[in-house]
């Protein structure tokens, strides 16, 4: 049986994920408030901005830069983009 959270992302009951994506309160928070499809939204961007900024998972200024792009992302502030990225076309 699925679980639902009002996501701070969406505003509305939506489903919850299966366990907290992170150790630690930051995950516990995620998992609380932000729905399955949110935090897919999110991977998806998180994603793009790893390959178009060329950021460096091991550099603890990287992840420090994801992590507040991910607040803003779910809070619903403005979030940065991956500049000159163009979306694949359909066939």
């Amino acid at each position: 049986m699925s679980r639902s959270v009002f996501c701070r992302k969406y505003k509305q009951e939506l489903e919850g994920l299966d366990k907290p994506p992170y150790p630690g309160p930051t995950g516990q928070n995620i998992y609380e408030t932000i729905s399955k499809q949110a935090w897919q939204a999110w991977t998806e961007h998180q994603t793009m901005l790893i390959n178009e900024k060329h950021l460096n998972m091991m550099d603890p200024a990287s992840r420090k830069f994801l992590q507040e792009q991910m607040e803003k992302f779910f809070a619903g502030e403005e979030y940065e983009q991956a500049e000159g990225y163009v979306p694949p076309t359909e066939k």
